[in-house]
């Protein structure tokens, strides 16, 4: 297992990791910054929640908080989300290359088109064949042998 030096990776996805933080996070995309009611206010939920919830995705860098006398103004910030997008994008990049193995593997192989016939039976049945064709006897407990 790979072990990173710092936790911002960890972080960032965990804070990434709830709908109502994208979902804050989604709007500040949209404005330069909000205050907090503004961001609280199509939100259903209290605003100590919304506190909790700004204070985790500031705890992994993805907004800033600046107040300003009474009012707490949030604004996103870009770094921990470059991070987070290196760090995806070398998976891309890899699973880009296994799929162009298997396509170049498909196109150098190609499916048969035509089925062939299956091999005839032979007139003559296997011993195993043989017994299953006369019949098989009720089946026994578990554990007991059936009496001949």
């Amino acid at each position: 297992m790979v072990k990173y030096q710092n936790e911002t990776l960890d972080r960032t996805f965990a804070a990434l990791s709830d709908p109502t933080r994208r979902a804050l996070l989604a709007r500040l995309g949209e404005e330069d910054s909000l205050s907090v009611s503004e961001l609280a206010a199509p939100f259903s939920i209290s605003l100590p929640a919304i506190m909790k919830h700004l204070e985790v995705l500031s705890d992994a860098g993805l907004i800033v908080r600046e107040k300003t006398g009474r009012t707490v103004a949030c604004r996103l910030t870009a770094k921990p989300m470059e991070q987070a997008m290196d760090w995806l994008n070398r998976y891309a990049r890899f699973w880009s290359d296994n799929f162009d193995r298997l396509a170049a593997f498909v196109e150098d192989d190609p499916w048969p088109s035509t089925k062939q016939p299956p091999a005839p039976m032979s007139a003559q049945a296997s011993p195993s064949r043989a017994a299953s064709a006369r019949g098989r006897k009720g089946s026994t407990p578990r554990g007991r042998r059936p009496s001949s």
